[in-house]
């Protein structure tokens, strides 16, 4: 993977200029908002509340970053479809190695040239943040948080009851039969 520089003005601030900075560890820390989520067309986040504490260990040979994020996303619940504060608390490693000569493409490793001053670490953040999304979210104690909509559940249960008390659709019946 190749260290990229992002275009997008907003997201200058995720740069972190590497070549001044001594051997050893340093530490970095973000706000991650609304603002962040709106430079990405396609976002699965929309609205978030996250810090983003970034050690970056400077080494001969490559730079060791690792990730702590923490805070709260805004999601949909799929039983529901109330907003409510998800928790995400996501801690992840990147490795970025110094060399002379482009290297294959790693997608473990970003591969720093000589010509690179700075990563951008925004993109990284990005990934991190949607991967940790839960890939079905729901409330927590169903029906019981300020944020639960019971009147949509209540609506969910007794549509489920009709479609319980109906008998099978005859054009099912004929799929059974096949084997």
């Amino acid at each position: 993977m190749r260290a990229n520089c992002c275009s997008l003005k907003s997201l200058r601030n995720y740069s972190i200029p590497f070549t001044g900075l001594k051997l050893g560890k340093h530490q970095f820390e973000y706000e991650i908002g609304d603002a962040f989520f709106d430079e990405f067309e396609y976002s699965l986040v929309k609205k978030a509340n996250l810090k983003c504490l970034v050690e970056l260990e400077k080494q001969e040979t490559m730079l060791i970053l690792t990730f702590d994020i923490k805070g709260t996303i805004d999601a949909n619940c799929d039983r529901c479809l109330a907003q409510y504060p998800q928790q995400v608390d996501i801690h992840e490693q990147q490795i970025a190695k110094f060399s002379e000569e482009d290297m294959d493409a790693d997608e473990e490793i970003i591969i720093l040239t000589k010509n690179d001053h700075e990563i951008n670490i925004a993109g990284l953040i990005y990934e991190y943040i949607n991967v940790a999304l839960p890939f079905i979210t729901v409330c927590d104690d169903e029906g019981n948080t300020p944020y639960c909509d019971k009147e949509m559940l209540e609506s969910l249960n007794k549509l489920s009851a009709n479609n319980n008390n109906n008998e099978a659709d005859p054009r099912w019946d004929a799929l059974k039969n096949i084997k």
